[in-house]
């Protein structure tokens, strides 16, 4: 038996895989065969044809920055004419245009800005839960590191508390990028090291909430690299049921690609089929991550459709609104409908979820449309 299909054997037999495998897969052009392995594991987990999807909204709150990402087109320096900071009557419209069209979620995620005080955060976050009953899956470990910068010495503990406590409900994976120092001093030198990333995963874990897990890929990183991201994400999801820690830990995984326009960095765009293989692999390696979502934001759709295949069980965010890969000249929008037609066009069922990744509905008729009645009480 070749080396692939052992490996590959090995894992639909629910056996771990270990890094040396792991890189094994990255080298392998055997894209179908990882993707049908894939395919099944992803079965394993969610046996039911449906694919799911959130209604949400990124609010990029602030684009004011001090950690100057070379690959970052968004930010803006501190002192920039075209820095700003939304006035919270405009979060609070983009909220309320949020639940109008049934959404459930909103990702606020902006710039590590130096300026804010740390009471910002909590106070925007309570405020948002006075007026709305909506689910907060906010801030980048990255913003959450400079809320303790600024939080006149609280602990990465007692910052994390205080944010779940005025309102933050989950983590996003945002910032991770490739969980290696040496990737991560070439592109960003000020954002902190892989370990700042998971300290506050893990503290979020400790303290009862979910998170999700992201990977970058395209920043000339090794397969060794890629491979040890996937380890130390489930190397810390291990230790959530190590712990018996009141959380599932990471929900999810989403890897997605590095766009190199408008940034500082040029680097070759990676390729559709190294990007589903790198999905493909991540499902199989994170063995106890239940769900991976596809990137379509960066891939476009007709991409996001193959994923469906190579191990997602769910499509992510409708994103009403999106700035950051934008800024990259990245602009793949779809809507619900679109969303609806694409995992149909799938062979799929389409299903709304939260971001607990429960089902809220499942849309088995074409001719149905959301209840916001039903969504709102579930």
């Amino acid at each position: 038996m070749k080396p692939i299909d052992r490996i590959l054997h090995k894992a639909q037999l629910g056996g771990r895989i270990d890094i040396e495998e792991c890189i094994t897969l990255f080298e392998s052009d055997q894209i179908e065969k990882i993707g049908d392995t894939a395919n099944q594991i992803m079965k394993k987990w969610h046996p039911d044809p449906i694919t799911t999807f959130v209604i949400g909204r990124n609010i990029n709150y602030t684009n004011i920055c001090d950690v100057y990402c070379r690959f970052c087109a968004f930010y803006r320096p501190p002192g920039s004419a075209e820095g700003y900071v939304l006035p919270d009557e405009t979060i609070f419209q983009k909220i309320q245009e949020t639940l109008d069209v049934d959404g459930t979620e909103i990702l606020m995620q902006g710039g590590t800005n130096p300026n804010l005080p740390f009471s910002y955060y909590t106070n925007i976050l309570r405020e948002i839960k006075k007026r709305f009953d909506i689910t907060m899956h906010s801030f980048s470990p990255a913003e959450i590191m400079k809320m303790k910068d600024v939080s006149d010495g609280l602990s990465l503990e007692e910052v994390v508390r205080q944010l779940h406590e005025a309102g933050l409900d989950s983590l996003p994976g945002g910032g991770a990028e490739i969980l290696d120092d040496r990737t991560r001093r070439k592109i960003s030198k000020l954002k902190g090291s892989w370990r700042d990333w998971m300290d506050v995963m893990q503290t979020a874990h400790k303290l009862g909430m979910h998170t999700t897990g992201t990977m970058v890929i395209g920043f000339g990183e090794s397969m060794e690299e890629r491979a040890l991201h996937m380890l130390r994400i489930r190397d810390a999801q291990d230790d959530v049921k190590l712990q018996k820690l009141n959380t599932p830990g990471f929900l999810a995984f989403i890897p997605w690609t590095f766009q190199p326009d408008n940034t500082n960095m040029k680097a070759e765009k990676v390729t559709p089929e190294e990007y589903l293989k790198t999905l493909a692999i991540s499902r199989i390696m994170l063995d106890n991550v239940p769900n991976f979502q596809s990137s379509w934001v960066t891939m476009g759709p007709e991409v996001g459709k193959q994923t469906l295949s190579y191990g997602c069980n769910d499509f992510g965010s409708t994103m009403i609104e999106e700035n950051v890969v934008s800024a990259a000249g990245t602009t793949h929008k779809v809507n619900v409908s679109s969303t609806l037609d694409i995992i149909r066009q799938a062979g799929k069922i389409p299903a709304q979820r939260n971001t607990k990744y429960q089902t809220l509905r499942v849309f088995d008729d074409v001719n149905v449309k959301i209840d916001r009645d039903f969504v709102m009480q579930n």
